[in-house]
């Protein structure tokens, strides 16, 4: 009797398991089947609708506002954004860019979410496998923002074709306030960059994040200054031939001019290599694989910490510019010791020759009290502080702390005309004589811009005539963000 009741109490659970596990498959099959006709019947539908009120919205942006002040959270709420290349890097920068109250963007990308694409896509769950990048992130966002962020999810590549393109490029707000590049392919890449210079479009633009991972190497430069990446040295290369070939195209600062085009990239060598081909593919044919003729057929290892990282710098840097809280990002290694205190000794000692050569020339000077002066006297010198016949004469108003703030991060170790880096000599000079020189006087130049400066000063009285009107113009404008006391 007993061994009946056992044999039965078995039965009942093996009858239960197999129910359990027919149900399972069932209820898979339904639910695949279910999403198999929303993939292809229902791809573009809308959530439900999401009206928020204004005080709502407020307070999700309370802490934005706060930060950038009520004109700079308007500037950002009124701006038009496109970014093209919605993967680790592209999307995160979009995300952060809509909860930050970006009143208008545009999404550009062919690719469709793939389960590999899970390790770095900022919103992406196995629920959106299958569907494109632009749509996967249009839903996401809706359910943060809902009507107060106007999403246009475009589903196609960027081919600088207009007849394939469209309107792709046009922004319906008049112009773009910003132009993010986040695409992986140095062609399609280049093509882009190369119609915002020509558009005189603001860019800035991501470098590569796969086979990286130390977050503390990353920098914002102009693309010259960019080192150790290799999409980078790539895409240089291929702008250099693209502006060659383009008699129409007549700035070629684009290289170098971070307020034209910043880009953000990794200064870590590579750790890991491209993923070998695999014996499918080697088998079949290399060309059969790949999304699209003629992109990357092997994958890049990506730590997805990474472009998540370098996707948030992004919006980070975007955001600031549009609030009108730019900041300056530091270019470059810091220099050490032994070069700032070279440079401060051979800026006292300049200073002290022109103060020198401006008080023996004047055998009566007209002598007026300079109110912007820090110090009555020089501890060294003790030469006082004035102003002789229109020029300023006094001890310098830094200190070998301040060197490495007017080289790195106002200057970017660059002569301020000529661009040089600091493969020649820089020196650090005041720029204008009638001024005191502190930091909102002094720059950083060449040899040669240097020696024109010092010719300019002796023939003209002023050593600024020695650059165009256009470089002075951009000199002062720079001049006029620095800080006075750098430690301020």
């Amino acid at each position: 009797m007993g061994k009946q009741t056992n044999y039965s109490s078995s039965a009942v659970i093996a009858s239960f398991l197999l129910g359990s596990a027919v149900a399972t498959l069932v209820s898979n099959y339904l639910f695949a089947a279910k999403r198999e006709n929303v993939k292809k019947e229902d791809i573009a539908r809308k959530p439900q609708e999401i009206i928020i009120p204004p005080e709502i919205r407020s307070e999700q942006l309370s802490r934005n506002e706060l930060y950038f002040g009520p004109e700079g959270m308007e500037s950002i709420k009124d701006a038009s954004v496109l970014i093209v290349g919605l993967g680790g890097v592209g999307s995160h920068t979009a995300h952060m860019l809509a909860r930050a109250g970006v009143g208008y963007m545009r999404f550009v990308d062919f690719d469709q979410v793939t389960l590999s694409s899970l390790n770095r896509h900022a919103c992406a769950t196995l629920e959106d496998v299958g569907i494109s990048k632009v749509e996967c992130l249009k839903r996401f966002l809706y359910k943060v923002c809902g009507n107060c962020c106007d999403i246009d999810a475009r589903a196609q590549m960027y081919t600088g074709d207009e007849s394939k393109d469209g309107d792709m490029m046009l922004c319906p707000n008049g112009n773009w306030d910003l132009v993010i590049d986040a695409i992986d392919d140095v062609p399609t890449k280049a093509r882009l960059l190369m119609y915002c210079a020509k558009n005189d479009i603001r860019a800035i633009a991501s470098m590569g994040a796969g086979g990286k991972s130390d977050m503390t190497r990353l920098h914002i430069s102009d693309l010259k200054s960019a080192s150790k990446d290799p999409l980078a040295s790539k895409l240089r290369q291929t702008l250099k031939r693209m502006i060659k070939k383009d008699a129409s195209f007549k700035d070629h600062s684009i290289l170098e001019d971070v307020d034209k085009l910043a880009v953000l990239f990794s200064s870590e060598k590579v750790v890991v290599k491209l993923a070998d081909f695999t014996e499918e593919q080697k088998k079949e044919g290399i060309q059969n694989f790949g999304a699209v003729d003629g992109m990357r057929i092997r994958v890049i290892p990506v730590l997805g910490t990474m472009p998540a990282i370098m996707g948030q710098s992004l919006a980070g840097m975007a955001l600031c510019e549009i609030g009108g809280k730019p900041f300056t990002p530091t270019n470059g290694e810091r220099i050490g010791r032994n070069i700032r205190h070279r440079l401060f000794q051979h800026f006292k000692n300049r200073e002290k020759k022109i103060c020198d050569e401006i008080e023996k020339s004047i055998p009566m000077p007209t002598i007026v009290k300079d109110e912007n002066c820090n110090t009555d006297t020089d501890e060294v010198t003790r030469r006082p502080q004035r102003v002789v016949n229109g020029k300023w004469v006094g001890p310098a108003q830094m200190d070998a702390d301040d060197v490495e703030y007017i080289l790195c991060e106002v200057w970017r170790n660059r002569c301020c005309v000529s661009g040089e880096t600091l493969g020649t000599v820089l020196e650090i000079s005041r720029w204008d004589l009638s001024k005191a020189s502190n930091c909102q006087n002094l720059v950083v130049l060449g040899v040669k811009a240097l020696a024109a400066f010092d010719k300019a000063a002796l023939s003209t009285g002023d050593g600024r005539n020695s650059v165009n009107e256009e470089v002075r113009r951009k000199i002062d404008s720079r001049l006029m963000s620095c800080r006075i006391d750098s430690r301020a």
